[in-house]
């Protein structure tokens, strides 16, 4: 069965999916963005379960286009999929390293039998990912298989980021 999947401006703490994709950096300690939204809605539990997350390297605990899972506390949804995406350069490897993210986070869901996940736009904030750009790799992502998911949310904070991933989707 294929995932039906949706395209909504919202907010994405207030999902109630099994997962909720968090835009984290490789610390996962927190930040801005999507991540400090996050980490304020979860409350301070899920800071201590991602500073339980082993480091891979000093510093490190889930290197770009990988993904991790933690429960999601205060959320309605009861997980958070971490994923970083890449700092944009312009360079072939940054579509590689956020299609990447995507599907890492995809992945995991599988992997752990949940049946609804929600994303917000990955590497889109500071990490100056070009909208079109991002979108067209977060629909190629989402198309390249059939996800053992029942639904996929892309949940978008404002009208250009929506635009963007609605003309994606088309």
């Amino acid at each position: 069965m294929t995932p039906r999947v949706r395209v909504l401006r919202g907010d994405l703490t207030a999902q109630t999916v099994d997962a909720i994709v968090n835009a984290a950096n490789q610390k996962m300690l927190g930040g801005g963005g999507v991540d400090g939204a996050i980490h304020r809605a979860a409350g301070p539990a899920l800071f201590e379960a991602c500073r339980a997350v082993p480091e891979v390297r000093p510093g490190v605990r889930c290197p770009t286009g990988e993904a991790r899972i933690t429960p999601g506390f205060g959320l309605r949804a009861p997980y958070v999929i971490h994923t970083v995406g890449p700092v944009y350069g312009g360079r072939p490897r940054d579509a590689e390293l956020l299609a990447s993210a995507f599907r890492s986070a995809l992945e995991l869901a599988v992997a752990r039998g949940l049946r609804s996940i929600a994303f917000p736009a990955i590497s889109c904030g500071v990490y100056g990912y070009p909208l079109a750009d991002a979108a067209a790799i977060s629909a190629e992502v989402t198309r390249e298989q059939t996800w053992s998911l029942d639904e996929i949310r892309f949940v978008l904070f404002s009208e250009d980021v929506l635009s963007a991933w609605t003309g994606a989707f088309a």
